[in-house]
């Protein structure tokens, strides 16, 4: 089975036609040539292709007059001619974007809906949906999202434990960058559903690692949820893997827990010997090539200039910190030096 559609192969191929028109201006390229085939077997009657119909129309006119026209009047009209040609290339360029954008999404519900999808083309249509997405705002991109509800379809892909790992990591990266995409609309789905919980509960690098990428995106809200859900013991619970990239992801999510989390979360993390575990992997092999180093201060400085805690708040989480900081040391010496990190600061 084909990773992605062949019509979508044909459709990228037009679209790049349409790009080449818009930077030479060319009447004679192969591109200008593709095109006009292409206006050839379209139906004007298809109200999804109408429009682009209706600019390959606007393209052969232009070009016949381009060819036509001799002497001074070419002169005159030639860079007014090239104008209308770049900008009725912009057009088709749209118009081809669009129906790409139709196919693929039509390709990748239909996907996700399979009792028994190919995992290849289902990674494919995630990875090729992220991209897309990832592009930037458009509203008819929306309306097409809305329609064919991909986010609960994302969401049950997450969830269900019959997909391997890399398709339902993937599919937590398309729900991250469908918050990027427009946070107003997509948000309340990722607070009220169980998306979090299914990536703290698959506890991978890359779904620690999207977790972290949507605390980023929704802040204190998501803190809130994460908390209230119970999920904040399972993340520091990750910190003791035996996969050291595993517990720098984990200590990221960590630190952006920290910058973005009130009270109550903060106390949850206190609570799981946060601070004793930061100073255990401070510790270790010297912070292990340093991704552990000087980590408790940078937790304590997390707090101090981040969004979530009131200035009093954060004055009482810091003598909190250096006294279990004292608890934990096993030294003296260590004990200093901890407490200079955190009472000076250091980089987040």
């Amino acid at each position: 089975m084909e990773r992605i559609p062949q019509m979508v192969q044909v459709l990228e191929a037009l679209k790049e036609a349409s790009h080449e028109i818009q930077r030479h201006h060319s009447p004679d390229s192969p591109a200008t040539k593709a095109l006009l085939e292409l206006h050839t077997i379209l139906s004007s009657s298809d109200p999804n292709l109408s429009a682009l119909y209706d600019h390959l129309r606007r393209l052969k006119t232009l070009l016949h007059s381009l060819h036509h026209s001799t002497g001074l009047r070419s002169f005159l009209t030639r860079p007014l001619s090239s104008h209308s040609l770049s900008r009725v290339a912009a057009s088709i360029h749209s118009e081809i974007q669009a129906w790409i954008d139709r196919e693929t999404l039509r390709a990748l519900s239909a996907s996700l809906r399979s009792p028994n999808p190919h995992q290849d083309e289902l990674l494919a249509l995630l990875t090729q949906f992220e991209d897309r997405v990832s592009q930037g705002f458009s509203r008819q991109l929306q309306e097409l999202i809305l329609k064919h509800k991909l986010f609960s379809s994302l969401e049950s892909v997450l969830l269900d434990a019959k997909f391997p790992n890399r398709v339902r990591e993937q599919a937590g990266v398309a729900v991250a960058a469908l918050i990027r995409f427009n946070k107003d609309v997509f948000v309340g789905q990722v607070l009220m559903g169980p998306t979090v919980g299914a990536l703290v509960s698959m506890g991978s690098v890359k779904s620690i690692s999207v977790l972290c990428s949507l605390i980023r995106s929704i802040r204190s809200p998501l803190v809130d949820e994460i908390e209230s859900n119970g999920e904040i013991p399972k993340v520091i619970a990750v910190l003791d893997s035996d996969d050291v990239g595993l517990r720098v992801a984990a200590l990221e999510c960590v630190l952006e827990i920290g910058y973005f989390g009130r009270k109550e979360a903060v106390e949850a993390m206190m609570k799981e010997g946060l601070v004793e575990k930061l100073m255990e992997l401070q510790r270790s092999e010297k912070g292990e090539g340093n991704r552990f180093g000087s980590c408790v201060a940078r937790f304590a400085v997390q707090l101090e200039v981040g969004e979530g805690l009131r200035q009093r708040e954060k004055r009482a989480f810091k003598p909190e910190i250096l006294g279990r900081v004292r608890e934990a040391s096993v030294s003296d010496a260590e004990a200093a030096t901890v407490a200079a990190e955190v009472l000076w600061g250091s980089s987040p």
